[in-house]
């Protein structure tokens, strides 16, 4: 039964795709001494506990009462012990990387950093259990250790929306879509945010298992069965949030100062200069703390002022702009449509249709047709961006030189891509189509 099981699984995965011989590695047999129901989860010191216990929670219960099929769980430290976790918490896995020689499927749940390596010795586990054919998974910043394996290359994948400018760059050959909620590529999965995650493990206990049981399980964690990228609209990559590490930063006041004047027009060398570093060093800093560019990030948090203002005011286009530091209003449509594809005064109409009392909750927000271009006035330093740098992204990690082009595998891609990855969305060079959130 457990082989019949791996091979049903390997079978549905590989019938996604009409041409196998461009996806041998959704068809690669798994090893014998692996057992597709047998999950091992991979650890890291300095890792959320809240990521981290998605996958716990999914795959290490038995629920067979709620007509859940039982997976076995293993809890593997992919480094020496203790390993800490948020609050100070200190942890101690059963496992060690030993053990992913016996899963069908492993999972890492997040990584603690995405400015440092992983250890060698968990991205060697990683590479044989994937051409063993071992299903490979990555939630949130998880993606990065995939990446670092070298098992994202060529392939399209997802993390956090405010690091996928940093893994795009970071790894070019990686087709980052930051805009679904997780990426299915067969053999090898990655998922977005937080919540993203539990969206993910329930596609795979659906894939495993069927509907049925992958909704059993949502009723059981109360939570949807199935969401779409769709389903939360452009805004949800809008945020003041930053990495926590930076709350304890010299940085941290600079940023607060930012947010306060957005009112304000000023530029990067305004905040480099209230920091008390050169240009270069400031965005070299801020880049290290963030994974953006602080030109980017500005730009991203007068857009999110003008959200909140078409929201909850009655200030025309021209007065918002004003208002959240834009020099023209033709620079803030240009920087609003990029990042939200609607024009500002479509997105006010949208969101006053969809709530008009004020409650409920809100359908995605449909992009736009390009209107004709406009003639745009100069604008200040702290304004000036190429299209191609944020490519439709809200933190797209572009650096302060106005024309210096983003990795082709990010910026270009969503530039010139509908959002969503239905029917009608073009394949990108290199990608597999592949089922996604």
């Amino acid at each position: 039964m457990q082989d019949r099981e791996g091979e049903t699984t390997e079978g549905g995965l590989s019938a996604m795709s009409q041409d196998s011989a461009a996806v041998p590695d959704a068809a690669r047999k798994l090893a014998a001494r692996r057992r597709r129901e047998i999950v091992a989860v991979l650890l890291f010191s300095g890792g959320p506990i809240f990521e981290s216990s998605i996958p716990l929670s999914v795959f290490g219960i038995d629920r067979q009462d709620a007509g859940v099929p039982r997976y076995r769980l293993l809890v593997c430290a992919g480094e020496d012990a203790p390993l800490r976790t948020t609050g100070g918490l200190e942890l101690s896995a059963p496992y060690g990387l030993e053990a992913i020689s016996r899963a069908g499927t492993v999972v890492v749940p997040a990584w603690r950093s995405i400015t440092q390596a992983p250890p060698p010795a968990a991205l060697d586990a990683l590479r044989r259990a994937h051409e063993e054919g071992a299903r490979i998974v990555g939630l949130c910043t998880g993606a990065f250790v995939l990446a670092a394996a070298g098992l994202l290359d060529g392939r399209p994948a997802t993390t956090h929306w405010m690091y996928a400018p940093t893994l795009a760059k970071r790894y070019p050959s990686v087709h980052v879509d930051p805009r679904e909620l997780f990426v299915d590529d067969g053999d090898v999965l990655t998922s977005a945010g937080t919540a993203a995650g539990i969206d993910l493990c329930l596609h795979i206990v659906r894939t495993d298992h069927g509907a049925d049981a992958a909704n059993a399980l949502a009723r059981r964690l109360v939570v949807p069965p199935r969401r779409t990228a769709s389903d939360l609209g452009h805004q949800r990559y809008l945020d003041r949030s930053l990495p926590e590490e930076i709350g304890a930063d010299p940085l941290a006041e600079v940023v607060a100062w930012a947010l306060e004047h957005l009112h304000e027009q000023f530029d990067v060398e305004t905040l480099a200069a209230r920091a008390y570093m050169s240009r270069r060093t400031f965005d070299r800093r801020f880049r290290s703390l963030t994974g953006s560019a602080p030109l980017q990030w500005l730009i991203t948090q007068r857009v999110l002022q003008a959200q909140r203002l078409l929201e909850t005011s009655d200030y025309s286009v021209d007065e918002v702009a004003g208002r959240c530091g834009f020099r023209s209003p033709v620079a803030l449509r240009g920087h609003f449509r990029r990042q939200l594809g609607a024009s500002p005064a479509a997105y006010r109409a949208a969101y006053r249709a969809r709530r008009p009392q004020g409650g409920g909750p809100e359908p995605a927000l449909r992009p736009e047709r390009p209107e004709r271009p406009e003639r745009e006035r100069p604008a200040p330093v702290g304004d000036r961006f190429s299209a191609a740098a944020l490519g439709g992204h809200a933190l797209a990690d572009a650096s302060a030189d106005a024309g210096k082009p983003q990795p082709e595998g990010y910026a270009a891609r969503l530039a010139e891509t509908p959002v969503g990855r239905g029917a009608g969305r073009p394949v990108l060079p290199g990608q597999r189509e592949r089922p996604v959130g």
